[in-house]
């Protein structure tokens, strides 16, 4: 056994435990960790000189939450109820031994105390935190797809109540320590320096060894049983609730409600094994293993970039330049400058570029005002955007961000007057959204530096970024784009240069698939409820609005422009050409799309679509699961033409970009995890079925996927496949 705690006990009968992996930048949970936190706390119970007992850690963070080297291995092995259980409660009686041990146990929490860590925690006699910024505690599980599995549920319920603990679980809230303590999570919050001496100042005078909930006569604060009148109706709104919003795809919280509906009318060791069974329920859904991989695991690596070329040091980007000052160039502006760059923001006069540092300034007063920021940081932040007309001002950035219209002719004239005075060795960034790098490279004197840094809106608001590397980028500059990235606390996807790269095709699957149910007599409203009801935020008539349908337009005809006689219109362009040309409605913009809109934001379908494209009779209209199966499988049918294409370099990636890009359904972890979980031989199936029924061309897969259904492949596990990309 590897230890992972150092014991020291001190004159006053003190026993300090730390917590300090070694090896280890962050203490993780494994199974050397459960070992030898066993070993030391009935080390320290037995040790009769032991009066109490103290939990901190040698880190910044308390505990950093499971191992990822361990989760990932438990995804590519298929454990039985049994064995899981058995692991799940070999950690939660470790924290009911620790709380029952007659002992009295401080944790002196000095950093990050998240999932596993917070519930260590809980079973400690007393809580008390550093007043350190950054300091945050909670329970994330149901973000992954799970639950608290060591007690985290059961002590929520009988330290704040139902009605308390419901929406800090329900939704992973992660609390500020002043912010726990207010919610009377935990007991005291104190400067740095004091932590320490607080935690061991309880022990010696007012210890008290037994919990709350192991005195008689305890009562849950708010209500002890679910049967009160207010509490069977909070059960029955929270129940009715979850499925409206989740339409039952993501089952971690309801297991939530239920674990504590449940145990309200048990004692805690029942409880707590109740807890293990949901926690191991969850675990062998396919649903949290998809979750945990793409938004745990995949996240966490691309995070710390791990697509960056090898043996190119890193550049730590001081001043930037952004061409172009509206929504996009301005968020960029903003993010940049918050992350405590200085940025030279360019456009076409002087009050377009003032209008784009203004639009940091209303964000940043907002935050003021909501006591998110201080005002002398805003006055900060806004000295970092230099809004000007004079690419002069460019002589001495690392990094170009390029942000104005999507028209090559633009785009190549911001490229011209910044090349003129660029350095030898910055960075060409292009925030297109679908226009190929290499194309875009041939029009600047640096094609080696250029690359694509495809932002998503809003900028401040949206985690992901795509990169794409043009076919003569060098190692150099994609490195220091992705160190740009990191820097902007972003999550940087990497792909091969192709037109729409992968995210912008890839909800384009979506979108051509739902529009063009319009012209086939589909009920709109159909179409867009089964969207939700699969799992995506909004339907593709909403989504298609909010872009802007006369974008979509003006897009198809640089496409046409483009490819010339190669050109072939995906089957929604001549229903958006009808909308846009002949009825002038361009979407949310204009107020008038698929949808018509009021002037207080309200929406309806416009009734004026059944007159263009008339409705099939109830009686023949899809099923929802068709619906349902025809966006997912066009969107399948896509993302796997991309892997076969070289497009994607890994399908994280892919299931990166899908999820936290363009809005996938999260809980089926991106396509190349959802085909996974489907099976690929299902997936082939369905897609031909699909192209003989609608169209071939929408549904065509690859030989790679056929291939992989022969063999027995995947994309991730044991029989992963390697990305075309990398062989």
């Amino acid at each position: 056994m590897i230890d992972y705690f150092k014991y020291a006990v001190d004159a006053d009968g003190i026993c300090t435990l730390t917590i300090d992996q070694p090896g280890s930048a962050a203490n993780v949970m494994d199974r050397n960790f459960i070992a030898s936190f066993r070993a030391n706390l009935e080390k320290a119970v037995a040790d009769d000189a032991v009066k109490g007992i103290v939990l901190t850690s040698g880190k910044s963070s308390f505990v950093a939450g499971a191992d990822l080297k361990s989760m990932e291995a438990a995804l590519t092995t298929k454990q039985d109820a049994a064995t899981l259980f058995e692991q799940c409660w070999d950690f939660s009686s470790l924290l009911r031994r620790m709380e029952t041990c007659g002992k009295p146990v401080a944790a002196a929490i000095n950093g990050a105390a998240l999932g596993g860590g917070f519930e260590i925690c809980l079973a400690c006699h007393y809580r008390v935190a550093s007043d350190a910024r950054g300091i945050v505690v909670g329970m994330p599980e149901v973000g992954v797809g799970l639950l608290p599995g060591a007690g985290g549920t059961q002590r929520y319920l009988r330290l704040i109540g139902v009605a308390k603990a419901l929406p800090f679980l329900l939704q992973g809230s992660q609390l500020k320590a002043e912010k726990a303590r207010e919610a009377g999570l935990i007991h005291a919050v104190v400067p740095a320096t004091e932590l320490l001496v607080e935690a061991k100042r309880w022990l010696r005078e007012a210890a008290d060894p037994v919990q709350p909930w192991d005195k008689k006569g305890f009562r849950i604060p708010g209500g002890n049983s679910p049967l009160q009148p207010e509490l069977a109706q909070l059960f029955m709104g929270t129940a009715a609730n979850l499925q409206a919003g989740t339409f039952h795809n993501l089952p971690a919280p309801l297991a939530i409600a239920s674990c504590l509906y449940e145990g309200m009318q048990l004692p805690m060791d029942k409880a707590l094994r109740v807890e293990c069974k949901y926690f191991v329920k969850l675990n062998l859904d396919p649903v949290a293993g998809n979750m945990v991989r793409t938004v745990f695991i995949n996240k966490g690596e691309a995070d710390k970039l791990v697509r960056r070329p090898a043996g190119v040091p890193t550049r730590r980007h001081e001043r930037i330049g952004v061409l172009g000052a509206g929504l996009m160039g301005a968020g960029v502006a903003y993010v940049a400058a918050q992350a405590g760059i200085d940025v030279v923001l360019i456009d076409r006069d002087q009050a377009c570029a003032d209008k784009g540092k203004a639009y940091s300034e209303a964000r940043l007063k907002k935050d003021v005002e909501r006591g998110r920021l201080k005002a002398d940081r805003l006055d900060a932040i806004l000295a970092r955007i230099h809004p000007t007309t004079d690419y002069a001002a460019l002589r001495d950035v690392s990094l170009v961000v390029e942000a104005v219209f999507e028209d090559r002719s633009v785009k190549a004239e911001v490229f011209s007057l910044a090349d003129a005075v660029l350095k030898d060795d910055a960075v060409l960034a292009s925030n297109t959204s679908a226009l190929p790098i290499t194309g875009l490279a041939e029009t600047t004197r640096r094609p080696n530096k250029m690359v694509g840094l495809h932002f998503f809106s809003p900028v401040e608001r949206m985690p992901l970024v795509e990169v794409i590397r043009g076919r003569q980028t060098d190692d150099a500059a994609l490195a220091e784009a992705l160190d740009f990235v990191a820097q902007l606390r972003k999550t940087p996807i990497l792909v091969n240069d192709s037109r729409g790269f992968f995210t912008s095709r890839f909800i384009g699957a979506f979108i051509n698939e739902g529009v063009t149910m319009v012209a086939e007599g589909i009920n709109p409203a159909l179409i867009e409820n089964a969207a939700r009801m699969a799992g995506y935020p909004v339907g593709a008539l909403s989504i298609s609005d909010e872009i802007g349908l006369d974008l979509a337009w003006k897009g198809a005809q640089q496409q046409a422009n483009d490819l010339g006689p190669d050109y072939v219109p995906g089957s929604s362009v001549g229903i958006i050409t009808t909308l846009v040309a002949d009825h002038e409605r361009h979407g949310r913009k204009n107020r008038k799309g698929f949808y018509d809109y009021a002037a207080d934001g309200s929406k309806r379908l416009w009734p004026g679509l059944a007159d263009i494209w008339p409705r099939k009779p109830e009686a023949e209209q899809p099923t929802v699961d068709e619906v349902r199966t025809r966006m997912l499988f066009a969107q399948f049918a896509d993302a796997a033409r991309c892997m076969a294409d070289g497009v994607l370099v890994d399908p994280a990636d892919g299931d990166i970009g899908a999820c936290f890009g363009v809005g996938f359904p999260i809980y089926l972890g991106g396509p190349f995890a959802a085909m996974d979980t489907l099976g690929i031989a299902h997936v082939v199936a369905e897609c031909d079925r699909l192209a003989a029924t609608y169209a071939a061309d929408r549904y065509a897969i690859p030989q790679l996927l056929r291939d992989m259904a022969a063999e027995g492949r995947t994309f991730y596990g044991p029989n992963r496949i390697v990305p075309p990309a990398t062989r």
